[in-house]
């Protein structure tokens, strides 16, 4: 039968168009098959259940890592690959969720160019980052501000109150009490709660691979050491979130000092009087019903500079184990360490330093989930990707570069799995990873 050109060339492109979509889903099929979880779409939330976080009505426990830099890395295509690098690194590892910046304020970059002023291609990389971690079975913590002045942090909103001219004060701690700032500050999270994904078309708070969100990396309010001005910002600001997105957990970002309202034998945990007097206070943040996990993070070498080796690893053991404490006994809610490091350039440090301390974690969090307690996981800080050297802060390593971390941190995510799904089925589930 004869066949006329432009129906023959219908035909073709057709055809070719079944053809591209049949081998871009094999490929896409195969991809899925090289990661070490049996990826399937996630379609459901984190939940809290207690002391623990819940998922398909199993315990979920987190074997994390800070990778703060994703958003940035994604907005240029000659940086993107690093996104995928770094996912892939993680899911090899066994590794479930990574904690990072959904913050960049009026810098190079910025997500927020001016108060309620947003770069559409900067949103299009947190798309991307959201979407990216989705398709490696990884979920998210986004963390929504900074306390410190890397990539704006509060100071830059108090700068944009001051040029405004309706500033109520030049310290950065009216980022807390100023009213401009709070509307500056709740234009923004409605803006992000609200953003709809250009890949996934999901609005990011009906999105479940992000798994909490987080009001600020480290906050301290430390011109109010009675704690009063955070305690009401963190009240107000869960509140507005939780009105807006019913469906994610919502942490503080807090690093853990126990404040004023503290027994006095948790201040004397703390790694020092004055910090104490932050306007941080552990507990009282932690209490209110509309925050759903403690964080907690851990920097010996940091905060006990001129301790030896054996008191960090002292104080670590104790400074974690009370703060889960806390959380099976007052909170009554999960705890995560969502940062731990060991900076290379401590005096004396060593590799087999920064296992030591490593593992110290990763068993006291594993000891707690065994019991069914609030310790339900840790994020180290933090890993980086080859060619990233000027991210290198001296705790940031590429896993496959030092052996002994890199099978630590798969030796973390089988236990922790095995907990969650039994010993034979986490050998079937896992089985490029838990051997």
């Amino acid at each position: 039968m004869a066949v006329s050109n432009g129906f023959f060339y219908h035909i073709l492109a057709f055809t070719s168009c079944v053809a591209f979509i049949y081998f871009s889903f094999r490929d896409f099929k195969d991809d899925f098959k090289s990661h070490f979880l049996d990826y399937k779409p996630q379609v459901r939330f984190v939940e809290i259940n207690g002391t623990q976080f819940v998922l398909d009505g199993k315990p979920f426990y987190v074997n994390g890592w800070n990778s703060y830099w994703l958003m940035d890395q994604a907005v240029d295509e000659s940086t993107r690959p690093r996104v995928n690098a770094i996912f892939r690194t993680g899911a090899q590892m066994g590794l479930t969720v990574c904690r990072t910046w959904a913050f960049n304020d009026g810098t190079y970059n910025a997500l927020q160019i001016s108060p309620g002023r947003f770069d559409e291609r900067v949103f299009q990389a947190l798309d991307r980052v959201i979407a990216e971690a989705g398709r490696h079975g990884i979920r998210l913590i986004l963390s929504l501000a900074n306390n410190l002045d890397a990539y704006g942090g509060k100071s830059q909103y108090v700068k944009w109150a001051w040029e405004e001219g309706v500033g109520l004060s030049s310290s950065n701690d009216s980022f807390f009490f100023d009213p401009s700032i709070k509307r500056y500050f709740k234009k923004y999270l409605k803006t992000v709660l609200m953003r709809r994904n250009h890949m996934s078309g999901l609005q990011y708070k009906d999105d479940p691979t992000i798994f909490a969100w987080e009001l600020m990396n480290e906050p301290r309010c430390s011109s109010d050491s009675s704690g009063r001005t955070l305690q009401n910002w963190i009240e107000e600001m869960s509140k507005y979130i939780k009105s807006i997105d019913q469906n994610h957990l919502l942490t503080v970002g807090l690093e853990g000092f126990y404040g004023p309202t503290s027994p006095p034998e948790k201040l004397n945990i703390n790694p020092g009087e004055w910090f104490g007097m932050l306007g941080a206070d552990f507990i009282r943040n932690n209490k209110i019903p509309t925050i759903d996990f403690a964080s907690v993070h851990v920097y010996p070498d940091s905060w006990l500079v001129l301790a030896d080796i054996t008191e960090k690893e002292n104080f670590v053991s104790e400074w974690v184990k009370s703060h889960i404490e806390d959380g099976d006994n007052i909170l009554k809610k999960p705890v995560l360490v969502t940062e731990f490091g060991l900076s290379s350039n401590a005096n004396g440090f060593d590799h087999s330093h920064r296992l030591l301390f490593y593992k110290s974690i990763f068993d006291t969090i594993y000891e707690s989930a065994k019991k069914n307690g609030a310790g339900s996981g840790a994020f180290v800080w933090q890993l980086i990707v080859e060619g990233m050297e000027v991210f290198h802060d001296s705790f940031a390593f590429i896993p496959e570069s030092i052996p002994s971390l890199h099978s630590l941190l798969k030796e973390q995510s089988c236990r922790l799995a095995t907990l969650r799904y039994g010993s034979n089925l986490v050998r079937q589930i896992f089985k490029n990873v838990c051997k």
